[in-house]
């Protein structure tokens, strides 16, 4: 929120209370309160914005840990990427605005097949594990809607797995806590590839993005891809934590289930070669394994 009026931008951002506004006091943000999920609202609220673009970031994901229920976990983010930009478009229509950003995910949607790291237009996964499957067919809801905006220039910025202060992965967050307690073992090989992204370099890039760059789908990740069995133990290590255990893929699934067995064993990472030539971006953290040490806290 702050680096978007250090870069010379007006912000005004969507809060679901006058509480929360006060929150943002300080940031160099003004606000407007609506209801995402209310669609009069919503449009009420960028009506009266009149804004020249806007950043969809909406997600509910801050617990949001259960493999085996993941759609359930995702039900209110995938009507944020369904119901709501579907509003925001439609709004932003209305009142002109010349671009919309909004965010995706690289990594697991894609198919499990080819090579271990795939670009924008690889397929995404045509039969995701069962628990997956309303998830991606709202990531695909909202990449499809931002492919057929290109007259206000909409964008899809699929970022890789978060890192960094206030993420899932840092210092003391709770994917450090499960690996501290051995409860984030390396499942069957260990051969899914994950991509990250620091916060700091996911921030770069959406500012990027306001102003530069064609319609369409971005990866937004380091430059090395990488398999659970490489980045778990380098974490671990930097963590003084005890090495992962390693448990067998048909046991792992009693206890993640089919879409996390996969997500430790098939999922694919991404290239961010067009995000590095169309958005003229490059990460801080160009790889996890510097980032791990020098940007988790």
């Amino acid at each position: 929120m702050r680096e978007l009026p250090k870069a010379g931008h007006t912000v005004i951002a969507l809060v679901r209370s006058s509480a929360r506004a006060q929150v943002l006091e300080g940031t160099g943000a003004s606000t407007v309160v609506a209801d995402p999920l209310d669609r009069d609202a919503l449009t009420a609220a960028v009506k009266s914005s009149g804004p020249d673009v806007i950043i969809h970031q909406l997600t509910a994901l801050s617990s949001a840990r259960n493999f085996k229920k993941l759609d359930a976990e995702f039900t209110l983010t995938n009507r944020f990427r369904t119901e709501v930009t579907d509003t925001l478009i439609a709004a932003g229509r209305a009142v002109r605005i010349r671009r919309l950003i909004a965010q995706s995910f690289c990594g697991w949607p894609y198919a499990r097949e080819g090579g271990p790291v795939k670009t924008e237009e690889d397929p995404l996964d045509p039969h995701p594990p069962a628990a997956f499957r309303h998830t991606l067919s709202a990531i695909r809801h909202l990449e499809s809607a931002v492919r057929q905006a290109s007259d206000i220039n909409a964008v899809a910025l699929r970022y890789g797995f978060f890192y960094g202060p206030g993420t899932g992965i840092d210092t003391n967050g709770p994917i450090a806590d499960l690996i501290r307690k051995r409860r984030m073992p390396i499942v069957g090989n260990g051969g899914g590839v994950w991509s990250f992204i620091h916060m700091e370099d996911a921030v770069r890039a959406t500012i990027a993005g306001v102003s530069i760059g064609s319609p369409g789908i971005y990866n937004i990740v380091d430059d090395e891809p990488a398999p659970v069995s490489t980045w778990l133990p380098y974490l671990a290590s930097l963590l003084d934590a005890k090495p992962p255990r390693k448990i067998p893929a048909w046991i792992a699934k009693f206890a993640i289930g089919g879409g996390g067995v996969s997500m430790m064993t098939q999922s694919r990472g991404g290239s961010n070669a067009k995000a590095k030539r169309e958005l003229g971006w490059r990460p801080v953290f160009e790889t996890w394994r510097q980032g791990f040490v020098e940007g988790l806290s």
